[in-house]
């Protein structure tokens, strides 16, 4: 999708879903992620010690998959200018993400509410980072404050 402006809160109907590209994860997202936040936890960032874990290696930062779902959304282009404010989250991290793995995301809307004063609403978007496998290794659901359609 792309666009000149967002959509307002007239524009996303019922069956508004979206998928976004797709993204690769690189051992410099992760060493970047934790220099940037630090967050130098080994499980990220020593593959030696990462051996040793369930995981059997280095996996990303659940933040990272997070951090990465926002801005695949935002890439799509439907929140440009619209969006006033990310109001709540829920989010679940159900498997790791390894170094390769290709990740996008796929938003559904889960329901929309007017507010009653402002000219918009709250829309409440069901949110799945997704693998190159079809697993969703994060899940959750989104909430964020969308301007109305101006006079």
């Amino acid at each position: 999708m792309n666009r000149e402006r967002g959509l307002y809160f007239e524009d996303i109907q019922e069956n508004f879903a979206i998928a976004s590209q797709g993204r690769t994860i690189t051992e410099a997202d992760l060493v970047a992620f934790g220099t940037l936040t630090g967050d130098f936890n080994p499980l990220h960032l020593d593959e030696e010690y990462a051996k040793q874990t369930l995981f059997g290696g280095r996996i990303a930062h659940g933040m990272l998959g997070l951090a990465y779902a926002v801005g695949l959304a935002w890439q799509l282009g439907f929140m440009l200018g619209t969006v006033e404010a990310f109001r709540e989250l829920a989010w679940q991290f159900r498997k790791p993400i390894v170094i390769g793995d290709t990740i996008h995301a796929t938003l559904k809307l889960a329901s929309k509410k007017a507010i009653r004063g402002y000219r918009g609403g709250l829309v409440t978007m069901d949110i799945s980072l997704v693998n190159q496998k079809g697993e969703a290794v994060q899940k959750g659901t989104w909430t964020i404050l969308v301007k109305g359609t101006p006079d």
